[in-house]
């Protein structure tokens, strides 16, 4: 009982004492590991056009052969046809692409 509670005292000690971006990086490969449920609702003429839910994460896309960024993102998700948050029979998970540039998106954890 003991260790265990000295070993937590000393993950808080790390945690805190880690950079932002460290925090950041080190939530990152909790939730790449774990997964996330996110939505990503794709807008146009002032309404939603395509809604994408159960998103493990968006990727920015890199170059080959190099560590520059593309200006798009890529994921895999459901797209939800009738956008009810919910993966219905003949909804199937999909690979989608979105643009940096010219895409209006919102990206967000799904509320359900």
């Amino acid at each position: 009982m003991k260790h265990l509670l000295f070993l937590s005292f000393l993950s808080i000690v790390f945690v805190f004492a880690c950079t932002q971006e460290t925090q950041n990086r080190i939530s990152r490969s909790i939730q790449n590991w774990t997964g996330t449920n996110g939505v990503l609702d794709v807008i146009g003429n002032d309404k939603v056009l395509y809604r994408f839910i159960a998103i493990d994460k968006l990727t920015t896309a890199s170059a080959t052969g190099s560590n520059e960024h593309r200006p798009y993102r890529y994921g895999y998700g459901v797209l939800d046809i009738n956008q009810n948050y919910k993966a219905d029979p003949g909804e199937k998970k999909v690979y989608f692409e979105i643009s940096d540039y010219s895409t209006n998106y919102v990206f967000y954890e799904s509320p359900y």
